[in-house]
């Protein structure tokens, strides 16, 4: 895990989006994770490793968690919250889905592709639904 001299934790991660598939072909969908230990639905996001470059951690990440990769595209706005106590700030990238296929595992349990409507909606934290709206003006959709 990597901190900062002031002892803030540097985590990464994306706001992954495709262009659907299915629901309503050619809309765009944005990928959220359900992790069963907090009970909470998120953007894919996870703790720099020692070393470790915020955006490598990011598409790691990413990876890690819903399963596919991903082309980074514009940096967005970073969130700063404190966890346990500490503080914590994550940085984000937009994100489009490559290829790829999600997998349960022990962090997280499920994944959502949702209209970005319904992504706000179903985001457990305010200030992850701000980076939808960020996402959309990233990609000149709002």
């Amino acid at each position: 895990m990597t901190t900062t001299d002031d002892d803030t934790i540097q985590a990464a991660g994306c706001v992954l989006w495709r262009v659907s598939p299915v629901r309503v072909p050619g809309e765009l969908e944005i990928c959220l994770v359900h992790r069963p230990k907090y009970d909470d639905w998120s953007h894919p996001k996870g703790k720099l490793k020692r070393g470790e470059e915020h955006l490598a951690a990011a598409l790691r990440e990413v990876e890690e968690e819903s399963g596919f990769r991903c082309a980074p595209g514009a940096r967005l706005p970073s969130v700063l919250y404190y966890a346990g106590g500490r503080r914590k700030e994550v940085s984000y990238w937009a994100a489009k889905a490559t290829d790829g296929r999600f997998t349960p595992n022990r962090e997280v349990d499920r994944i959502a592709w949702l209209s970005p409507d319904a992504a706000r909606t179903l985001l457990t934290q305010p200030r992850d639904r701000e980076l939808v709206d960020a996402l959309l003006s990233a990609l000149h959709l709002a």
